[in-house]
C-alpha cells in the first residue's frame, strides 16, 4: 500500500467518525424536541482492487439514516391542543407558503392574529372542514386540506330541529267539553299548560305554549281498553299570548293511553318553527297517564347567537368549536397521512418530512383506520433519542477519530522520511 493510500485511509476514517459525531450531536441537542426522530450514521467499506504484491487501501463511506418509524414515549400535558400519535401516521402541516409536510410534532397552539393552529416550529395544522358534511378525502393526495382555523368558527346561531316533551299526565283529571278546548274558535279551557323555548334561523327565541287537555276518561270496553285520551295543541306564544287562538299547523294530536297508562299510537308531532326550521320534530315517547301529579320535562336543541371560546379535539381527530353556552359543534377533522417506508422520508428543517421516491407515495386516512395509529389529546410524543446510547456512541466516535488521526499522522511522518531520502 502506498503512503498516499495510508493518508487517504486516515482522512476517510476521520471524515466518517466526524459524520457520526455530527448525528450524535444532533440527537443530543434534540433529545427534548417533541416528535424528533433519532439520526444515525451507518458505515460502509469501499474496497479498491489490489494486486498480489501490494495492498491498495480503500475508504469508508457513511449514510445517515433516521429512525422515523420508531415510536417515542408519550407524555401528558396540561394543554388541550397538544396532540400525540400512538402508532403509525403523521400530522399534515404546511409552511407560510402553503407547502405541505408531514410531522409527528403535535405541540399546537392557537395564533391570536390568524386563528390558525401552529406547532413550535411554526407549521400550520391542516384538516378537512366539516361545514358541508363528511369530507371528500383523496386517498393518495393532500387536496382539500386547509388550515384548522379557530377564528373561522365565529359567532353563529343554530335553529332548533328537534325536541322532547315527556312526563306524566294525571289520571284523575276532568274531561274538558269539546267546544271549550284550545284550537276551537272560542276554546279557552285546558287541563295543563307548559312552555318550551326553541330558536329560529337567526337565533331568536321562539316560545312554544303546549296545552294538554283531557278529552276522554278510561274506556274498558274499547279494543284494546284505554285509560283515557288527551289532546295536545302547540301554539306560537308570540302570535297567541292568550287563548283563544289557532295552533301551529301540525302541532295538534290526540294521545291515547292503554289500560296500563302507557302511550299508544301517536308519539311525536312534526311542525314548522315560525321563521325557523321546517319539520321540527317534538318527540312524545315516554308520556304516561298514571295516578299522580302533572310532571313533565321538555328539551329542544338549537341556540341563540354565541361566540367561540375555544376548541376541543376528539380522539378520532375531530376538532370541535366550543361556544360560550357550552355547545360543541364539529368543525374540522384532522387526517393522518402515512407512507410505505417512513424511515426513507426526507427530513426538512422544523422537524418535518417530505415524501421521497424511496419512501413511497402519501396515503391519507383517519386515526384508527387502515393500520394508522390513534390520537391522544393533551399529550405529546417525545423524542426517541436515548441519551445514554448517544453518549456511548460519542465515545466510540471520539476513539475512532483519534485512532484514524494517528494513522494519518504516521503516514505523514513516513512520507517526510521518504522525501528526505532525496536530500
Amino acid at each position: 500500500m502506498s503512503l498516499y493510500g495510508v493518508l487517504r485511509t486516515g482522512v476517510s476514517g476521520m471524515n466518517a467518525q466526524s459524520n457520526k459525531l455530527g448525528t450524535v450531536a444532533e440527537n443530543i441537542q434534540n433529545a427534548s424536541t417533541s416528535g424528533y426522530k433519532r439520526a444515525s450514521t451507518e458505515f460502509s467499506s469501499l474496497i479498491l482492487s489490489s494486486g498480489n504484491g501490494a495492498y491498495n487501501s480503500g475508504a469508508v463511506t457513511t449514510t445517515v439514516r433516521y429512525s422515523i418509524a420508531d415510536q417515542g414515549p408519550i407524555s401528558y400535558t396540561t394543554s388541550g391542543s397538544d396532540l400525540a400519535i400512538s402508532g403509525s401516521g403523521f400530522f399534515v402541516v404546511s409552511d407560510g407558503a402553503g407547502t405541505p409536510y408531514l410531522t409527528r410534532a403535535g405541540n399546537f397552539v392557537v395564533d391570536g392574529p390568524s386563528g390558525n393552529l401552529y406547532n413550535a416550529a411554526g407549521f400550520k395544522l391542516m384538516g378537512y372542514k366539516l361545514g358541508n358534511g363528511d369530507p371528500a378525502v383523496a386517498l393518495n393526495s393532500l387536496d382539500g386540506l386547509e388550515p384548522v382555523n379557530i377564528s373561522s368558527m365565529a359567532m353563529q346561531a343554530r335553529p332548533s330541529s328537534e325536541g322532547t316533551f315527556t312526563g306524566n299526565l294525571p289520571y284523575d283529571a276532568t274531561v274538558v267539553p269539546a267546544a271549550d278546548r284550545p284550537g276551537t274558535a272560542t276554546g279557552t279551557t285546558y287541563t295543563k299548560k307548559s312552555s318550551l323555548v326553541t330558536y329560529d334561523n337567526v337565533g331568536n327565541k321562539v316560545k312554544l305554549d303546549i296545552y294538554m287537555t283531557k278529552v276522554a276518561d278510561a274506556d274498558p270496553l274499547a279494543v284494546p281498553p284505554t285509560s283515557g285520551q288527551w289532546e295536545i295543541a302547540v301554539f306560537d306564544s308570540a302570535a297567541t299570548p292568550t287563548l283563544p287562538g289557532t295552533p301551529i299547523p301540525g302541532g295538534t294530536a290526540t294521545l291515547t293511553f292503554d289500560a296500563m297508562g302507557q302511550l299508544t299510537g301517536t308519539s311525536s308531532l312534526t311542525f314548522d318553527i315560525p321563521n325557523g326550521k321546517t319539520g321540527f320534530v317534538l318527540d312524545l315517547k315516554g308520556m304516561t297517564q298514571l295516578a299522580g301529579t302533572y310532571d313533565v320535562k321538555g328539551t329542544a336543541d338549537g341556540n341563540a347567537p354565541t361566540a367561540v371560546k375555544g376548541a376541543e379535539f376528539g380522539p378520532d381527530g375531530t376538532v370541535f368549536a366550543v361556544y360560550e353556552d357550552g355547545t360543541r359543534i364539529a368543525a374540522y377533522k384532522i387526517p393522518l397521512a402515512d407512507v410505505p417506508s417512513p424511515d426513507n422520508l426526507t427530513p426538512r428543517a422544523g422537524n418535518v418530512y417530505e415524501a421521497s421516491i424511496d419512501s413511497g407515495g402519501i396515503q391519507v386516512g383517519f386515526a384508527g383506520q387502515g393500520g394508522r395509529g390513534t390520537i391522544s389529546v393533551g399529550a405529546l410524543e417525545q423524542s426517541n433519542v436515548d441519551i445514554g446510547t448517544e453518549l456511548t456512541a460519542m465515545i466510540e466516535a471520539q476513539t475512532g477519530y483519534t485512532a484514524n488521526s494517528k494513522v494519518f499522522q504516521t503516514g505523514s511522518e513516513l512520507l517526510d522520511v521518504l522525501m528526505n531520502l532525496k536530500r
